[in-house]
């Protein structure tokens, strides 16, 4: 669909753009939200980095056709996806396994009405991104946590165990975060392998956010859920976008795969019962292109996000030891034990807002887990990073 020509550019992730008045949703409600409007928002998980120019220029020129009607997937477009999933995961996936999405969390909750019924127990792993707990309480579902655990290293691992026991005692689908929100882990073949097999065995369905599947650190390696076996395949649903990938959130597009026939088939019933299904115009285009030419741009920004970083754990260590930072496998978050300041929330919330005029996301969002923990989105220029830790570290210090 785009005639956007690849060419190698070098981006400048230290450049600072200005948001506000952009109806941002990170930047433009901090006085509504943290009750000052001069606050560093480095929470919500969008970032400050503009997307490949390929996409800026091929969204132009979709502009430039002047009429914005309803659109619809183009081959152009499923070639992107196989070609990306192909070259960048070693997954190999069919045309007819594709459909879509407004974005990752409307086709969770998507799942959810379409497999389960009102009172169906539905499994997390807390501490999670807090959607989850959305889409299976308001839709009279009961959640059902399979609570992470800390192994000696401080990293989080899952309890396989009481997994069979909660799959054995009857719920229908499990949300699995991979990788995982807010904690970064990247789950190994085996960690999946193991949660599969529990899963077939008891005939649960596996709904798998894989939103963060490209933004993964040197050492670890993403393994999409449905491509590890024939088994997981024909048993769960796979949610991606190029939201986070790319920092493409607003243009409200999402690709999700479900190879088998009769689930996807239920799936995409419940897509036109809502009139959802239909493709966003400037969303198809995004998607494409990016897919087919941001590469580069990603390489280029895992580069930068390592040396985020590494400035966030080197900034920990040497002012605030007090303060233990989980460091991530994948994502662009980073998951703060703040427990030696505080495990209450207000304490967190009137440390961040009123004393040191920034935000991070405050842990109890995201599980009872969470309570004593923040949630550093490092996805920004790193002179916004470097100034944020600055004002976090002079607050804790000024306490004592």
């Amino acid at each position: 669909m785009s005639t956007a020509k690849t060419s190698k550019i070098t981006y400048d992730f230290d450049k600072v753009i200005d948001r506000f008045g952009t109806a941002s949703y990170k930047w433009d409600q901090s006085e509504k939200l943290f009750g000052r409007a001069d606050i560093l928002p480095l929470w919500v998980a969008d970032m400050d980095f503009q997307p490949p120019q390929e996409v800026v220029e091929a969204i132009k020129e979709r502009a430039n056709q002047g009429i914005y009607g309803y659109t619809i997937r183009t081959q152009g477009y499923h070639d992107a996806v196989r070609g990306w999933l192909s070259r960048r995961h070693g997954w190999e996936i069919k045309d007819e396994w594709i459909t879509s999405s407004p974005g990752i969390v409307p086709a969770l909750s998507l799942a959810v009405q379409a497999f389960t019924k009102p009172g169906d127990k539905v499994i997390l792993q807390s501490p999670v991104y807090y959607p989850f707990y959305d889409v299976i309480k308001m839709n009279d579902r009961v959640v059902v946590d399979n609570a992470l655990v800390l192994d000696a290293d401080g990293r989080y691992k899952m309890d396989f165990d009481l997994l069979e026991q909660q799959a054995a005692d009857g719920a229908k689908l499990l949300l699995l975060c991979t990788p995982h929100n807010p904690g970064g882990r990247v789950w190994t073949r085996e960690e999946l392998v193991r949660v599969g097999e529990i899963c077939v065995k008891h005939n649960v369905l596996i709904v798998a956010d894989e939103i963060h599947h490209d933004l993964v650190y040197p050492g670890h390696k993403h393994h999409p859920f449905a491509g590890l076996s024939k088994a997981f395949e024909q048993q769960s649903i796979t949610c991606i976008a190029t939201s986070k990938t790319f920092n493409l959130a607003g243009l409200q597009a999402a690709t999700i795969i479900i190879p088998n026939d009769e689930i996807r088939r239920k799936y995409n019933f419940l897509l036109k019962t809502l009139s959802i299904h239909m493709e966003s115009y400037f969303g198809l285009t995004a998607v494409e292109t990016s897919y087919n030419h941001g590469d580069e741009w990603l390489d280029q920004l895992m580069v930068y996000l390592e040396g985020n970083l590494n400035t966030l754990l080197d900034f920990v260590a040497k002012r605030l030891p007090q303060i233990k930072a989980m460091r991530p496998e994948g994502t662009y978050m980073v998951w703060l034990d703040c427990r030696a300041i505080s495990e209450d929330p207000k304490v967190l919330k009137k440390l961040m807002f009123e004393e040191a005029g920034i935000a991070f996301s405050e842990g109890s969002v995201f599980g009872k887990q969470g309570e004593g923990y923040l949630r550093v989105n490092i996805a920004c220029p790193r002179s916004i990073l470097v100034q944020a830790l600055e004002r976090f570290a002079e607050a804790i210090e000024a306490r004592k």
